[in-house]
């Protein structure tokens, strides 16, 4: 079946077309062009007044709809999957934090299984840990996190290819051979809850990790201790000019200054917008686990000693971005789409609205609230559609 969307204002690679149209086609968008003439025999979808966009990559998700994908369950992936999809994270890369050897077997089950469907959602898998920095995440993770153990990660490895990205904290004896075997294997790789100065992440880099989790949250910035000032783990990643950067842009994990400061400094082909989502999120009437609170839209420890994870959706950091921090729709959206998916490794078929790619579309309003979703051109359900 042929679908054209007509008269938005579309976002291509080469910039906004306004008046133009989409063609769809099998799953794959057939044609981007600047006339909005109606095809005969195509269904229509008017977008007028609104904006035509490439749906968003998640990478970094810990789970949504009142799951985690730690559950480790087809059930808990597909509602947390859905549930993000309705927001428009058309490709998702399901997230695991400090996850035992057991948890991590099980997820790759689901996951595999998730992404041999046809038109899969389910990208392949993340994993944040076990091998952390205790000082950077006792409090949030608690026992789970363990020191570096060579056998378990290269059994792991040899056992499936649906780990996309793993996260680590770079400092953990044994990190660098880690990181030289699992570039080896295709795999990004992350520094996450670390205190790694300047040597540490320059070694760090130039043996394959390439991207900084969260930017800003669990990392030092410049501190002094006694008399002398040093340089933390930002200052440290700005320095080396090809790593690239995630942000949690939700408007609580960092405020709409840095968010700026982010941009100016990393720009939009190397920053990536990112929720940290945890189950809670896109979530009514959420049943919290009394070790947390809600407040402020974000989750924080009971304790209030630190937040323990975002209630964002993407389209949420679309909008912050935006209205919060200033900065251009197109570059939040590439960040949330273009950058994402080129620096996981999906994006001669995701991430941009070109001919031959899958049509992974979303429509958003002028209030940048989502209208319409379509994962490879089959409309979404839970979302207006504009049909």
């Amino acid at each position: 079946m042929l679908t054209q969307i007509i008269n938005g204002r579309i976002l291509t690679p080469n910039g906004w077309l306004k008046g133009g149209s989409v063609l769809i086609s099998d799953g794959k968008i057939l044609e981007v062009t600047n006339s909005d003439l109606a095809v005969i025999g195509a269904k229509l979808i008017d977008a007028r007044d609104m904006y035509v966009l490439p749906g968003f990559v998640a990478m970094h998700v810990h789970g949504g709809g009142g799951h985690n994908f730690k559950e480790g369950t087809p059930e808990a992936f597909d509602l947390a999957v859905q549930a993000h999809l309705r927001h428009g994270a058309t490709t998702i890369f399901p997230t695991l934090t400090a996850a035992s050897k057991t948890e991590i077997k099980q997820a790759v089950t689901v996951c595999e299984s998730m992404m041999a469907e046809k038109n899969p959602i389910v990208g392949g898998l993340h994993l944040e840990g076990p091998y952390l920095n205790p000082a950077m995440s006792s409090s949030l993770f608690g026992g789970s996190i363990k020191p570096i153990d060579e056998a378990e990660y290269k059994g792991i490895l040899e056992e499936t290819h649906c780990i996309k990205r793993w996260d680590i904290s770079p400092e953990l004896d044994g990190a660098i051979p880690f990181a030289r075997y699992v570039k080896s294997k295709g795999i990004m790789l992350a520094v996450t809850h670390t205190e790694a100065g300047f040597e540490l992440i320059k070694n760090a880099f130039e043996a394959g990790f390439t991207h900084a989790a969260h930017f800003y949250n669990a990392m030092p910035g410049f501190h002094k201790h006694r008399e002398y000032k040093y340089e933390g783990t930002v200052e440290s990643v700005y320095l080396m000019d090809d790593m690239t950067v995630e942000v949690i842009a939700d408007g609580a994990h960092l405020p709409a200054t840095i968010l700026k400061l982010v941009y100016k400094l990393k720009g939009v082909e190397k920053t990536c917008l990112v929720t940290d989502a945890i189950a809670y999120a896109a979530c009514e009437n959420p049943k919290v686990d009394p070790r947390y609170v809600i407040e402020d839209g974000v989750c924080k420890l009971a304790d209030h000693s630190s937040l323990a994870g975002s209630l964002a959706t993407m389209d949420d950091l679309v909008r912050i971005m935006v209205q919060k921090a200033d900065i251009p729709l197109a570059d939040a959206v590439r960040m949330a789409s273009e950058t994402p998916a080129r620096l996981i490794g999906v994006e001669k078929h995701k991430g941009s609205l070109k001919k031959g790619k899958d049509a992974d579309i979303l429509i958003m309003d002028r209030n940048l609230n989502i209208r319409g979703v379509w994962k490879n051109g089959i409309a979404v359900s839970g979302t207006d559609n504009l049909n």
